[in-house]
C-alpha cells in the first residue's frame, strides 16, 4: 500500500486545523494547545488501518522507552494518570504484595493535590492524612509530614505541584527513619528533576499522566513506574482482569496450573485499565518532543519571573525547589492578603481579554464536600492550603505560548494592577 499520498493528505489538513500563532488584533492565549501533529496523527491512524488496536507490541515498546528515558527499572503504561494513581496503590494494597498497605493504615497528602490523588487511597480502605503545603513552593510541607507521623501511618504520597519537585531528600529521610513507604504522584512533572533524578524515581512506586493538557499526551493515559519487579508484576496483571497475559515472567504461574489455558490463567483480581496500540504509538512521537517542550515552558517562566517581579508587592510567585528543575506544568500564582483585588476579579479581567485561567488543582483538598463522606485526618489547619484555594491561579503556560502571547499575559496583569492600585508596574 502506498501510504505517501495519505500522509500528505493528512499534513495538509493538518495545516488547516493547527494552533495559530498568537494574534495581536485577535489575542487568545489557550490553557493548552495540542502537543501533537499530522506526525502523531499518522501513527494514529497507521495503527486502525493495520487493526493494530488493543494493547499489544507498541505499548510494550512505549514503555520500554519511558523506562529508559527516565532511569525506571519497570513502566506499565494505563488508559489515564488517575488510573496510574489507582493502580499504583492497588498494587501496594494487593494481598501478594510484599509489605503491603492495609485497610486503615494512613497515608500522608499534601492538602494542594487532584482529587484522584486521594481517592485511590479511599477507594482502597487507607486513611488520607492531609497536610499543609510549603508557602514557597506549593509543595508538601516537610515540616508537617513530620508532625502528621502517628501509629497508623505507613506511606507519604508526595505530589510535586505544577512541574516543582519535592523536597525529596527530607522526605525519604523521613521515610527511611518511620519505616513509610513513598508514593509519588508526579501527574504533573513530567521531565522535572530533583538532584539530577527525575521525578518518580525516588519512591517505591511513581505516576505520570498524558492527558491532553499535560506535557504530552497519548490523549487519556498515564503510566506507573517501579524498580520493583513483583510490585510491577502484580500491577500487569492488576491492569487487565488479573490474568497473566502481560506479565513479563509468567511462566511460575504457568507451571504451577498446567491444568488452565495459558491465555486465560487469572492469578490475581484485576480491572480493566489497559491503554491502546493507538495511543502508545502517539506517545512514542510525542516523547521525542518532550524536551523541546519543557524548554519552551522554562524559558517563558524565566521570563515572567523577570518581568512580573516589580509586582511582588501583590503576588506570590513559585520557588523552584533548591537543586531541582521545574518542567513548569503552568505558571502558578497567589494573590497576596491585602490586595486590593481577589483573584476571581483578575481572572475574570483575564478571561474577557482571552486569557484563559483556572484555579490550582483541587485548591485545599480537605474542604471539597466528597471528602465528609470518608474516613481522613486533617493535621492543623490548613492555612497555605485555604490561601491557595481563595487566592491561587495559573494562565497556559506550554509550548504555543510564543514570546508575542509571553507579552500580552505579561502587559494584561500590568494593566490589571494599574487599574485596580493606580500603580504602573
Amino acid at each position: 500500500m502506498d501510504t505517501k499520498p495519505l500522509k500528505d493528505a493528512l499534513a495538509a489538513a493538518w495545516k488547516q486545523t493547527a494552533p495559530r500563532p498568537f494574534d495581536p488584533a485577535k489575542p487568545v492565549v489557550k490553557l493548552h494547545e495540542a502537543t501533537y501533529d499530522d506526525e502523531e496523527i499518522w501513527e494514529v491512524l497507521n495503527c486502525l488501518l493495520h487493526t493494530e488496536v488493543t494493547m499489544g507490541p507498541k505499548v510494550k515498546r512505549f514503555e520500554q522507552e519511558f523506562a529508559k528515558k527516565f532511569g525506571h527499572a519497570h513502566a506499565v503504561m494505563v488508559n489515564s494518570g488517575s488510573s496510574a494513581n489507582l493502580l499504583a496503590v492497588a498494587g501496594l494494597a494487593n494481598e501478594q504484595t510484599a509489605n503491603r498497605l492495609k485497610p486503615g493504615d494512613e497515608v500522608i497528602v499534601p492538602a494542594l493535590c487532584w482529587s484522584t490523588t486521594v481517592w485511590p487511597l479511599i477507594q482502597h480502605q487507607l486513611v488520607p492524612v492531609i497536610v499543609d503545603p510549603d508557602s514557597k513552593t506549593l509543595n508538601i510541607d516537610v515540616n508537617e509530614i513530620a508532625k502528621a507521623i502517628g501509629p497508623r501511618t505507613r506511606a507519604i504520597m508526595p505530589v510535586p505541584i505544577y512541574g516543582n519537585p519535592c523536597d525529596m531528600d527530607a522526605i525519604m529521610a523521613i521515610a527511611r527513619k518511620h519505616n513509610l513507604t513513598v508514593i509519588e504522584d508526579s501527574c504533573e512533572s513530567l521531565g522535572a528533576t530533583y538532584r539530577g533524578r527525575h521525578v518518580g524515581s525516588f519512591g517505591r512506586v511513581g505516576t505520570f499522566s498524558f492527558y491532553y493538557s499535560h506535557h504530552i499526551t497519548t490523549l487519556e493515559g498515564g503510566m506507573v513506574v517501579t524498580d520493583d519487579f513483583e510490585l510491577a508484576e502484580t500491577m500487569r496483571a492488576l491492569r487487565a482482569h488479573g490474568w497473566t497475559r502481560e506479565m513479563d515472567q509468567p511462566k511460575k504461574h504457568l507451571d504451577a496450573h498446567p491444568d488452565i489455558n495459558a491465555k486465560f490463567l487469572f492469578v490475581n483480581i484485576g480491572y480493566n485499565l489497559r491503554a491502546t496500540e493507538p495511543q502508545a504509538a502517539m506517545g512514542s512521537a510525542q516523547l521525542r518532543k518532550l524536551d523541546r517542550f519543557i524548554q519552551i515552558r522554562a524559558d517563558n517562566a524565566r521570563t515572567w519571573l523577570q518581568d512580573l517581579a516589580p509586582m511582588a508587592e501583590y503576588f506570590d510567585f513559585v520557588s523552584v525547589t533548591p537543586g531541582s528543575t521545574s518542567s513548569w506544568f503552568g505558571f502558578p500564582m497567589r494573590v497576596k492578603a491585602g490586595a486590593p483585588f481577589t483573584a476571581r476579579e483578575l481572572m475574570a479581567y483575564f478571561q474577557a481579554r482571552g486569557i484563559e485561567m483556572r484555579p490550582l488543582n483541587a485548591g485545599n483538598i480537605a474542604v471539597q464536600p466528597a471528602m465528609k463522606s470518608y474516613p481522613h485526618r486533617v493535621v492543623g489547619e490548613l492555612p497555605q492550603g485555604n490561601s491557595i484555594m481563595k487566592n491561587g491561579f495559573t494562565f497556559g503556560n506550554h509550548q504555543h505560548v510564543d514570546p508575542a502571547a509571553r507579552s500580552y499575559i505579561t502587559s494584561t496583569l500590568r494593566s490589571f494592577v494599574a487599574e485596580k492600585t493606580g500603580k504602573k508596574s
